[in-house]
């Protein structure tokens, strides 16, 4: 391999949004710091089967539903 052209890769803190800490390797900040997650597998809906509102005020969402209104969408 050649030399100086990787990132460093070294012990970090992962910091879950309930306030629970693990520590794992990765090449994100310095040795030893701590990265806070706002959203993480325990709390995101994708992860946990919730429902998720969606929040759109005017944009591209109500124009594709006022396009396609008479096809049951």
């Amino acid at each position: 391999m050649r030399k100086n052209i990787h990132p460093d890769y070294h012990m970090i803190q992962v910091k879950m949004t309930d306030g629970s800490t693990y520590q794992t390797r990765s090449t994100w900040g310095k040795e030893g710091e701590t990265l806070a997650l706002d959203i993480d597998p325990l709390a995101h809906p994708a992860w946990t089967g919730g429902s998720a509102k969606l929040m759109d005020t005017g944009g591209r969402v109500s124009k594709f539903k006022n396009k396609y209104a008479g096809l049951g969408f």
